[in-house]
């Protein structure tokens, strides 16, 4: 699974819209979009912090997905 089809996914699950999810992990709008796009990859900062929002929020992915 991609680093964008995980953004869309916990998206999703949380029902939340990429603005809602922009301001949760401190980004901006245009940020997630593009993750959510695959037009830009995150730093390994902002990437870390998906992953512990995601942690936080029991959505784990397996490890062969990473």
């Amino acid at each position: 699974m991609s680093f964008a089809e995980k953004v869309k996914l916990v998206r999703t699950e949380l029902k939340l819209s990429q603005e809602d999810l922009a301001r949760e992990l401190g980004v901006s709008f245009a940020t997630i979009n593009r993750w959510e796009n695959g037009s830009y990859n995150p730093s390994r900062l902002a990437k870390k912090a998906f992953e512990d929002y995601c942690e936080k929020r029991t959505i784990n992915f397996s490890e062969e997905n990473n």
